[in-house]
């Protein structure tokens, strides 16, 4: 039993990994059973394994792969006479696992090893067990000299004298200190074996397990520079990941600017097209109205020509008599606004002789206007038009404009008009003769009071008898201008104060 424990610390001593965890897919050994001779290792499925033997003491190894103990004892002592022990390990990584069962027996032997389902059997071959071996006798010439002194002595004759027995007892015991000797030299030679087996065992071991220190080391560098060159290549992979993404998003913000880029000079230029097509369409309407009107004043006059060319010799003699009755009325006007004019002019001899020369200033600027001058301090009245048609005029529009000494009050009439002006206190009324007014927005009011100017207000609107009248509300009393062009009217009033 010392030299199989010596032995087997020799085998057991090489560094084994257990497995934390048992992976469901294990063959999982359950029990190691002996009975005589006979060895049943159960597990959980069919076994697969490599078995090889040793000597000195002698022992049969089995590796069982892909395997796990599970409540198996590390160590069971047999001594049947066959089996001396049953040494248990398990080994390996957590994908591989081996389970190695170790019998020791009393001497060499042969072995037949079963795989029965789920069991492995391991029988001894050529030997009827423990018992048998317990139970041989010695052969001759190999028991101890106090065995064989023993039998020597069992095999005396009975019937031996006295001195005999002396001599034979002396022999034997001499024959038994021999033995004694012999078993004590045999037991020290035993032992010193023993002891140089378990040193060359201990040293095989030792030898082993540095052996098996060194390989684990160099696996362990070996995994530890293949981790860190992995770990270098994981960095780099994820720098050059980081550094393709972030240049895929500099690309990609790169694309995005240019097509907002391109989509805002899209949208430019299509809103400058949009602004252009626009203001053409506004063009050609504003140009295409402009015609229409054209076309219809055109239209208008010349129904209104065909009409009047359309007109009956009565109708002649009517407008000839109107011009008859005209030409009195204004003859009469004529002479009463002389009459007025040479009344004001004896009153006012001294304030018109400086308008006299502001009116020879206007004349040589303006030397086509026949300018007439009046007063809204008194009331006066002033006549002109000269030779005009018989034809009824239309006023087409009445307005102010300011200017930068004075304001100006301005009508206009389709053809040259006969018109009068009168004046009292702050009012000033320009009356044109057979007119017309046609559109409702000339007789609106205009309010100019706001206007740094004399005039305060201007409304036109049908008078008695054919006439405009278009009457001049003044913030104070000034003199005025009033001169005719054509078909416009116009009058203008000084600022106050000047």
């Amino acid at each position: 039993m010392k030299g199989f424990a010596v032995s087997l610390l020799g085998l057991w001593l090489v560094p084994l990994v257990a497995l934390a965890q048992q992976p469901a897919d294990f063959n999982t050994i359950t029990s190691v059973t002996v009975n005589g001779g006979t060895v049943e290792i159960t597990g959980s499925k069919k076994p697969d394994f490599n078995s090889f033997t040793m000597t000195d003491p002698p022992r049969l190894v089995i590796d069982v792969s892909g395997a796990v103990f599970q409540g198996v004892a590390e160590e069971q002592p047999v001594g049947n006479g066959t089996v001396t022990g049953i040494r248990t390990q398990a080994y390996g990584t957590e994908s591989s696992s081996i389970a190695r069962i170790l019998i020791g027996y009393e001497r060499e032997v042969e072995t037949d090893i079963q795989s029965s389902g789920n069991k492995l059997v391991v029988k001894v071959l050529g030997s009827g067990g423990g018992t048998a071996v317990a139970q041989a006798m010695p052969a001759e010439g190999q028991g101890t000299p106090a065995q064989q002194g023993t039998a020597v002595a069992a095999n005396t004759p009975a019937g031996a004298n006295a001195q005999d027995a002396a001599r034979a007892a002396a022999s034997d015991r001499e024959a038994q200190e021999k033995a004694v000797k012999a078993a004590a030299d045999a037991a020290r030679a035993e032992r010193e074996a023993q002891e140089k087996a378990a040193a060359e065992a201990a040293a095989r071991a030792k030898a082993d397990a540095d052996a098996e220190r060194k390989k684990q080391e160099d696996a362990r560098l070996a995994s530890q520079r293949q981790d860190e060159e992995r770990r270098k290549s994981e960095e780099a992979a994820v720098a050059e990941r980081k550094r393709q993404e972030e240049e895929a998003q500099a690309a990609a913000k790169r694309a995005e600017d240019e097509r907002r880029a391109t989509a805002q000079a899209a949208a430019d230029q299509k809103r400058q097209r949009e602004e252009e097509a626009k203001t053409a369409a506004e063009q050609k309407k504003a140009a295409a109205q402009a015609a229409a009107e054209e076309r219809q004043a055109a239209a208008k006059t010349a129904a209104e020509q065909k009409k009047a060319a359309a007109q009956t010799a009565a109708e002649e003699k009517r407008l000839k008599d109107e011009e008859r009755r005209a030409a009195a009325q204004a003859r009469r006007e004529e002479q009463q606004s002389a009459r007025e004019a040479a009344a004001e002019a004896k009153r006012q001899q001294a304030a018109e002789a400086r308008e006299r020369r502001q009116q020879q200033t206007v004349a040589s600027r303006e030397p086509r206007a026949r300018p007439s001058q009046g007063s809204a301090a008194a009331e006066s009245r002033e006549s002109g038009g000269g030779a005009v048609s018989s034809r009824r005029k239309t006023m087409t529009l009445v307005g102010f404009q300011q200017q930068p000494d004075s304001s100006r009050v301005f009508v206009r009439t389709n053809e040259p008009v006969r018109y009068s002006v009168s004046g009292s206190g702050n009012q000033v009324v320009l009356e044109l003769e057979n007119t017309r007014v046609v559109e409702s927005n000339n007789t609106l009011p205009l309010d100019t009071h706001f206007f740094p100017s004399a005039v305060s207000r201007v409304e036109a609107f049908s008078g008695a008898g054919n006439t405009v009248r278009v009457v001049i509300q003044l913030k104070q009393g000034v003199r005025y201008e009033t001169r005719q062009e054509g078909g416009l009217i116009t009058l203008d009033f000084p600022r106050p104060g000047r």
